[in-house]
């Protein structure tokens, strides 16, 4: 799981659906200035190792961080 997490764009990914940037991979792509694609490519990392979880609401897909230890790790990194 960290190494999952410690890529950069990653860890900004997931600190953003902690903040409720779920639903909006456009949103997730403009603020980290990454092609869409990629955006695509690091959520499906993240999803296939369990960390997140992606469910289809309309035409939009909406991810959850799942692996609540991914929570303890965003706080003890902002703390720093």
């Amino acid at each position: 799981m960290l190494k999952a997490i410690s890529n950069p764009a990653r860890l900004q990914i997931l600190e953003g659906l902690r903040l409720g940037d779920k639903c909006n991979v456009s949103r997730i792509q403009k603020r980290l200035n990454l092609p869409q694609s990629t955006v695509s490519q690091h959520l499906s990392v993240m999803r296939n190792r369990g960390i997140i979880r992606g469910e289809r609401e309309g035409v939009k897909m909406c991810y959850t961080i799942t692996d609540k230890r991914v929570l303890t790790i965003l706080d003890a990194l902002n703390q720093e």
